[in-house]
């Protein structure tokens, strides 16, 4: 268990933030991190390692993935299942948080927080898909939508890992390292968020809403892996051909 207070933890923090990937979504940075502090800071004082805090965040994610799959949707249940998500993301970007804290995380546990997330990332849809399918009276080829968003999210995910792997391998600096981008384009890219398209699922209850807000968001999400790849494989080639800083 630590010795310096929660206050002195949050100091900690605040003064060795790691870089954030350039234009990083305005919800992941502005609410979600400084969560994500108050949460490390506790785990720290109460002795949690930085693999155990993955796990907490892990039950909580898949709580609320096991709820949409599970529970008939109604109002509670879709306020329920963000309550689990937003906690678990929070979680998420706690882990790494009480990894500084400690004086540096390991190898291992990256990988599991990335295994974790490459998990929840293709199940959260799915168990949309699921729900759907056992509760609500949708058209059944809008089931589509949660299986195609499956997709694009995994895509996106694998994308962004290894476009940062590769450039490493090459020298170059990640996303998260090289930081910057305004605030405008992280209001921009509120859509494709994380934790705003957790927020949606508070519309479970209501189907035909929630298929509406859903669909616009993963049309965001296709529409940010569609542009994305093709900045990515443009990289990639231009670091191919020797070009030392290529994005």
């Amino acid at each position: 268990m630590a010795t310096e207070s929660f206050a002195d933890s949050m100091r900690r923090l605040s003064s060795a933030q790691k870089g954030r990937a350039k234009g990083a979504p305005a919800y992941s940075v502005y609410v979600n991190r400084p969560v994500g502090r108050v949460f490390a800071a506790i785990a720290y004082r109460i002795g949690l390692s930085p693999n155990g805090v993955t796990a907490v965040s892990a039950v909580f994610t898949f709580s609320g993935i096991l709820v949409l799959a599970l529970a008939t949707p109604t109002w509670w249940t879709g306020f329920l299942v963000w309550l689990l998500l937003a906690i678990g993301y929070a979680l998420d970007s706690a882990d790494g948080q009480v990894a500084r804290l400690r004086g540096g995380g390991s190898l291992a546990g990256e990988w599991l927080d990335h295994f974790i997330d490459a998990i929840k990332i293709v199940s959260l849809p799915i168990a949309t898909a699921i729900g759907l399918f056992r509760f609500t009276d949708l058209p059944t080829p809008y089931l589509l939508v949660p299986l195609a968003f499956a997709v694009v999210a995994t895509a996106t995910f694998f994308g962004m890992i290894l476009n940062d792997l590769l450039k490493s391998s090459k020298g170059i600096a990640s996303s998260a390292q090289t930081g910057g981008g305004g605030a405008l384009r992280s209001v921009i890219l509120l859509p494709v968020d994380y934790g705003v398209v957790c927020f949606v699922y508070v519309l479970w209850g209501w189907a035909s809403v929630f298929a509406v807000a859903y669909a616009f968001f993963f049309l965001a999400a296709a529409a940010f892996c569609l542009l994305a790849a093709v900045r990515w494989f443009r990289a990639m080639r231009s670091l191919g051909n020797g070009a030392p800083n290529a994005g």
